[in-house]
């Protein structure tokens, strides 16, 4: 069963490109070229996308591929297919990587083991409820990389939709 998403690169060094497109080829198993454009929200650095489609589970593969490089912040998104809930994952130097399930409408799901060691954390003192469920929806991950979702001017625009 296939799948499709989106990777967002939305800052990397200039040296660290190529990488970063051998990476995504060796998931994919073919040849990816990006389009690199300037980030303006972290100068010195680019930023690119790319649509994928592959079998379900190519989203993880890509995320695990680019985990851990200190100087790159990218998102993968994964549309959910009959055999597999969607995903999201993001990823910061500061923060490491995000994993969210996501459902049809784009919604995060949050297991219910996940929501029971949160309540368990703020019941024992040791969190803040809103902290935990904060992080639960990734929004520290969020906040870090707003600024760089934006492409500034001359950026391609992608419009999706979807029919339902």
């Amino acid at each position: 069963m296939t799948t499709r998403g989106v990777l967002y690169v939305h800052s990397a060094p200039r040296a660290l490109c190529p990488h970063v497109e051998w990476a995504v080829a060796g998931v994919l198993g073919g040849r990816v070229t990006l389009d690199w454009i300037r980030q303006p929200a972290a100068p010195g650095t680019w930023r690119a996308e790319f649509s994928w489609q592959g079998e379900a589970g190519t989203g993880s593969k890509l995320a695990s591929a680019l985990r851990g490089w200190q100087q790159l912040r990218f998102e993968v998104t994964a549309e959910p297919c009959a055999t597999a809930e969607g995903e999201r994952y993001s990823s910061t130097p500061e923060l490491g990587i995000f994993h969210a399930v996501t459902g049809i409408h784009g919604d995060i799901l949050i297991p219910e083991d996940r929501l029971r060691a949160a309540l368990a954390r703020s019941g024992g003192g040791e969190s803040d409820l809103a902290a935990e469920l904060s992080k639960l929806l990734g929004k520290p991950w969020d906040d870090e990389l707003e600024p760089f979702r934006y492409a500034g001017e001359g950026a391609p625009v992608r419009w999706l939709h979807q029919v339902v």
